[in-house]
């Protein structure tokens, strides 16, 4: 009886000390875990106290990248503020963009066919999700310029020309958005950006004129800025990467840390020909995307409090007087979806990361995709697809739930000589030895297979909290979206009962202590899924249900009685 009131005592400290977290989540102005509100920030407000980022991020200077010799710093605070910045707002089928005279930079950016809400508040997508954006409490834009002399950066002011193009008519495939800026230093910048219908990467031209009377050879950089601020969709009890991300042929992906960055700790390719630089956080990315034999030197850097940025600086051929150099490169700007990412660019679906289970979880999303394009629910997907892996690892199982039936049929013998014996463990340990010679069972023969399956779990896991298909995706009745929890915790609850039905039902260790710790396991394991997206929730009861069914039917075929085996409690 007194160990039930110190595990009824363990349990309400547990808990206790959870709601105490969730608190001081919500005193420093982050997403509250346990019941959030249902329209919640697309990112954490930064805490109280905390300097709002500033708008103006710098490039780093000459001294910052010593391999970039001509390269030099963007003007700071102390060069001449340029005139007001004006906005200019463009819509295709997919985007709402909004770009600022500023530099010509896009410095807005809404993904029309995703709800900024999660939890199925937004599902006929009223208020569209928002991605970048420039305001007092938050920086994420895109940004380009010259260095290598007093040339047009991403603070010089620009004007939109060319009709300034609102929105894609009925019947037009594309449109162009055109800046173009004054001449500084004997140069002038033309930026121009193509959209196009259905596409989430946008073509960026930049046309460098030189308009003076001296050859120029500028460097040209392109850089993503954001602040350090989590994501809403992240949990004390989950988290996903947030931040930059560099990719080269020579390293493949390569995510870097806020907190390694402002240490100056980022480990990173800096030289390559290929590859792309991106910032990345949960279901959503972008990128600046380059054509594959460029040469371009690789940067991240803090460039203020809580502001950092990632980007490439790629040298020009030298510019005669009168003439003029045209490059081409492309802005990502959108969701995670990684069949449209492996058309785009040479390992850009990498963005949506699987860590060192990549090798396994790309099979599984193709095959979770194809199951839904079957079902047309990806709910039922899920179901579906634990049902053919349970199928895969039928006979590996049951090789694992042979040996527990066993297991569980010399239980009484083990227990009755542990009783007689534990005054002589050195004895005890002989005669539990000739007992599984004798009944040729090995006590580790229910642990190897499910070791061996452990791996493809956790891919499912990481396909299941990577897809950005699974926000907003309703399943049943209440469940109307996947990567939320379960409002109403219903799933939770069948999870833990499955999970204690499925303990149950496997023979005991011999030794008290132990079997009472793995009864205690599942009921803690199963408050971390109170707050778990609920596709995840579900593919893990779907995975107990099917482990039940066949170790039941097992047992039935080798005359083992199916019961629940308890500890004993006192």
């Amino acid at each position: 009886m007194n160990d039930i009131r110190r595990s009824i005592l363990w349990v309400v400290f547990g808990f206790a000390m959870v709601l105490i977290w969730d608190k001081w989540q919500i005193h420093n102005g982050k997403p509250a875990t346990f019941f959030p509100s249902s329209t919640p920030p697309a990112v954490t407000a930064p805490a109280q106290g905390t300097p709002a980022p500033k708008a103006d991020a710098s490039l780093p200077s000459a001294s910052t990248h010593p391999s970039s010799a001509g390269a030099s710093a963007v003007p700071g605070a102390d060069a001449s503020a340029p005139a007001a910045a004006t906005r200019h707002e463009v819509s295709t089928d997919v985007l709402r963009l909004s770009f600022s005279s500023e530099g010509g930079a896009l410095v807005g950016a809404q993904l029309l066919k995703h709800a900024q809400a999660s939890g199925g508040a937004d599902r006929d997508i009223k208020t569209p999700f928002t991605l970048l954006s420039q305001t007092a409490q938050r920086t994420y834009v895109a940004q380009s310029g010259l260095v290598g002399g007093n040339f047009p950066t991403h603070k010089t002011p620009m004007a939109l020309v060319g009709g300034a193009p609102t929105a894609l008519a009925d019947g037009q495939d594309s449109l162009q958005v055109r800046y173009e800026s004054a001449e500084v230093g004997g140069v002038q910048l033309i930026t121009t950006y193509t959209l196009k219908r259905g596409h989430y990467d946008i073509g960026v031209q930049h046309e460098v004129r030189n308009v003076g009377s001296a050859p120029v050879s500028p460097q040209l950089y392109r850089q993503l800025v954001r602040d350090g601020s989590t994501v809403e969709s992240q949990t004390p009890f989950y988290s996903t990467f947030t931040g930059p991300a560099v990719y080269t042929t020579e390293h493949k992906f390569q995510k870097i840390e806020f907190k390694n960055v402002a240490g100056d700790k980022a480990t990173y390719v800096k030289n390559a020909t290929d590859g792309y630089v991106a910032m990345v956080q949960h279901y959503f990315a972008t990128a600046w995307l380059l054509d594959a034999g460029v040469a371009r030197e690789n940067f991240v850097r803090q460039v203020a409090d809580n502001l950092y940025s990632v980007g490439s600086l790629a040298s020009l051929p030298a510019i005669a007087p009168g003439q003029s150099q045209t490059v081409q490169a492309r802005l990502f700007v959108g969701p995670q979806d990684e069949k449209k990412l492996e058309t785009l660019a040479p390992g850009l679906e990498l963005v949506k990361d699987y860590g060192w289970l990549t090798i396994l979880a790309k099979p599984l999303y193709w095959l979770l995709e194809k199951i839904h394009g079957f079902v047309g629910n990806w709910g039922w997907a899920i179901v579906l697809l634990v049902v053919l892996i349970k199928a895969a690892f039928y006979w590996l199982n049951a090789s694992a739930y042979r040996s527990m039936a066993k297991m569980k049929a010399i239980n009484p013998r083990i227990m009755e000589m542990r009783e007689r014996l534990k005054s002589n463990p050195q004895q005890m340990q002989q005669e539990m030895m000739k007992i599984y010679r004798e009944e040729k069972v090995n006590p580790l023969g229910g642990c190897f297979p499910i070791l061996i399956q452990i791996p493809v779990f956790i891919a499912l896991y990481w396909v299941l909290l990577s897809s950005v298909e699974m926000r907003n995706a309703p399943w049943i009745g209440w469940i109307h979206d996947l990567s939320s929890p379960d409002p109403f915790y219903i799933l939770p609850l069948v999870m833990a009962i499955t999970t204690m039905v499925q303990t149950a039902l496997n023979p005991l260790p011999p030794d008290p202590l132990q079997a009472k710790l793995m009864w205690m396991m599942p009921l803690v394991f199963s408050v971390m899924f109170f707050f778990f997206p609920s596709g995840l929730v579900l593919y893990w009861i779907t995975n107990n249900v099917l482990t039940i069914a066949q170790q039941a039917h097992i047992n039935r075929r080798m005359g083992v009685p199916l019961k629940f085996n308890l500890p004993k409690f006192k």
